[in-house]
């Protein structure tokens, strides 16, 4: 059976190409929204960090109607280290909208996606998207996205993929850069005609591949996939069944079936072939499981996740400010969260180690484990983390390490402390191009390379420079690569920072804190110009003597102090260094608080 009123697409692209505005316009012209309903920018962004950060962190589903078709819409993550949404989500879909930048061109991230939907043998609809920039380039960029399949070993049948050039802020699409059309009707029309509608057996016994999770407070776990054979209905009695047989097949009753129209869920009784739905009701369903007829228990392959190429150790808070402002402290709250992570997040491993009160998080890169540490500090809980480390895999008995390519646009005069500090950091050149007026590079490079490079990168290129990076494989380790070449100031006393204490800091490095900001003996209260540990007294009072009070502060200026986000916390810190997070602060600190077993272990390892 063919369902020719159904087509499933994903929209695909690296990060800021424009996915989730394109869909906000399908969705508008749609008819999802009433004509005088305000509607926010980038509405499929449901997630306040999304918002806030401007980036899909979850790959989100929604529905159309175009004349008598139901258009099913998946939006997808386009940073790098959400890749493993990707991968799933592919296998939902029949077809993609691969978005590319009408300045960019295709970046390293469109390379990672594209494959993914090439080696599934998914028709491709190219979208040159943004063609209304002043700086845009469509004829290079469609040649570029050509010279990319070419690379990719496409099909011929994907080498003739039609190409659309979009506006998705216009809200206009057309089939020449030069086009004159006022919607996105030549999008849905080329959707409806390039991409083939699912088929499958609409009599056989049930069979539907859970591609993720969504959670519920009052139904608990909803699963969400599409229908590879058969019919589902309200209340059938179904089996949960595993590809891996990592467990035993278990029996459940799918209690209620939605479908996806516009940006909410309609309840159904039933549902067949080619739809993407979601079922309530089966308790410990996970990613990657098959629900099956009972009469017929034959679980669908899961695509395999790229594997996490980092890890950093969670732990619990034992600073002497702990407890103080968050809800969730103790190491069993902290365990049972990161657990919970696991079941709709198959990118992230959790490991548990020698002791209860700390963790081993692995994940796919920084900003993979730094969102799940600023979702995790808004729910109120409070914890430490260690720096990132990578993870070293042994390929025919030489120990490899994870390498990415890494692609720049620069202006052409920081092209020169580029290239140096990519050649301390152990990256090696692989090719340069300009681009309207700036210039582009591309190494491959260390993934510890990049630790702690991001705010080099943006010192060195006057804040242009714009710079990308995506997973390429593992390679022999490349030996020791510096990691910091500035020490920490770390406070010697727990108190509070006073205006005085700070002025007589400052001159030693730069500063992370304010006057009255509450530190403790051992916290890093700042950055050292060398490369030699400093401890200083931020909470030092002037006292006051014959001549003059102790309050007159007003003559001492301070300069204003750098204040760091998560992700440049994470980079900062070396490998003796802890990042405090609570839902209010995050402090930097130091493993060994005490400055005087500090200072003997450092001798210690100086003497070996």
């Amino acid at each position: 059976m063919i369902c020719e009123k159904l087509r499933n697409v994903a929209i695909i692209a690296h990060v800021d190409h424009g996915k989730t505005t394109l869909v906000n316009e399908m969705l508008k012209q749609g008819g999802v929204f009433r004509e005088n309903q305000v509607v926010a920018d980038r509405v499929m962004d449901s997630n306040d960090l999304e918002r806030e950060r401007g980036i899909t962190i979850l790959a989100k589903n929604t529905a159309v109607h175009y004349k008598d078709t139901k258009i099913n819409i998946v939006d997808t993550p386009g940073h790098a280290d959400f890749g493993g949404e990707v991968e799933r989500i592919l296998k939902m879909v029949n077809g993609v909208l691969l978005l590319v930048d009408a300045f960019e061109g295709p970046m390293p991230q469109t390379r990672f996606v594209l494959q993914k939907a090439l080696d599934l043998g998914h028709k491709i609809i190219i979208v040159v998207n943004k063609i209304d920039r002043p700086d845009a380039r469509p004829d290079e960029v469609v040649n570029e996205i050509l010279e990319l399949l070419l690379d990719l070993d496409a099909t011929e049948e994907q080498l003739e993929s039609p190409v659309i050039f979009a506006s998705a802020r216009a809200g206009t699409a057309s089939l020449s850069p030069s086009g004159q059309e006022q919607d996105l009707r030549v999008l849905f029309d080329t959707i409806v005609d390039y991409i083939d509608p699912p088929s499958g057996d609409e009599t056989g016994p049930l069979q539907m591949l859970v591609s993720s999770i969504d959670y519920s407070d009052y139904v608990g776990r909803i699963a969400v996939g599409r229908v590879e054979r058969g019919t589902i209905k309200q209340g059938m009695d179904v089996v949960l069944t595993d590809w891996h047989k990592q467990r035993p097949d278990t029996k459940a009753k799918a209690v209620n079936i939605y479908t996806f129209d516009g940006l909410t869920r309609k309840q159904v009784t039933e549902s067949s072939v080619g739809d993407i739905i979601c079922v309530s009701g089966i308790e410990n369903v996970n990613i990657g499981d098959t629900i099956c007829s009972p009469l017929c228990v034959e679980p669908l392959p899961f695509v395999k996740i790229t594997e996490p190429t980092m890890e950093m150790t969670f732990m619990v808070n034992d600073s002497p400010f702990a407890g103080r402002e968050g809800k969730f402290v103790t190491s069993r709250n902290l365990r049972e969260r990161l657990f919970r992570e696991l079941l709709k997040d198959v990118s992230l491993r959790v490991e548990e180690t020698d002791t209860t009160e700390a963790f081993r998080v692995c994940g796919r890169g920084e900003m993979h484990l730094s969102i799940l540490i600023e979702n995790m500090r808004r729910e109120g809980y409070e914890f430490q983390v260690s720096t990132p480390r990578v993870l070293f895999k042994e390929i025919d008995g030489v120990q490899c390490e994870p390498v990415e390519r890494v692609i720049m646009d620069i202006p052409e005069s920081s092209m020169g402390a580029v290239m140096e500090k990519m050649g301390v950091r152990k990256g090696e050149f692989q090719h340069m191009s300009n681009v309207g007026g700036r210039t582009r590079l591309e190494f491959i490079i260390p993934s510890r390379g990049l630790f702690g490079y991001r705010s080099d990168f943006l010192t060195d290129t006057r804040g242009e420079g714009i710079l990308n990076s995506i997973f390429e494989g593992y390679a022999p380790f490349k030996g020791d690569i510096p990691r910091r070449d500035k020490a920490s100031l770390v406070a010697y006393e727990t108190g509070e920072a006073t205006t005085y204490g700070i002025f007589n800091v400052q001159v030693l490095g730069t500063m992370f804190i304010d006057p009255q900001d509450m530190v403790y003996a051992g916290q890093i209260v700042g950055e050292a110009l060398k490369n030699d540990e400093i401890t200083v007294n931020v909470c030092k009072k002037k006292h006051m003597t014959a001549i003059r009070s102790a309050g007159k502060d007003e003559a001492l200026r301070l300069v204003p102090p750098r204040k760091m986000s998560l992700e440049q916390a994470l980079e900062f810190i070396a490998d003796d260094e802890l990042v405090e997070v609570t839902p209010k602060s995050m402090r930097l600190r130091k493993k060994i608080l005490n400055h005087d077993i500090r200072m003997k272990q450092l001798m210690r390892s100086r003497e070996k």
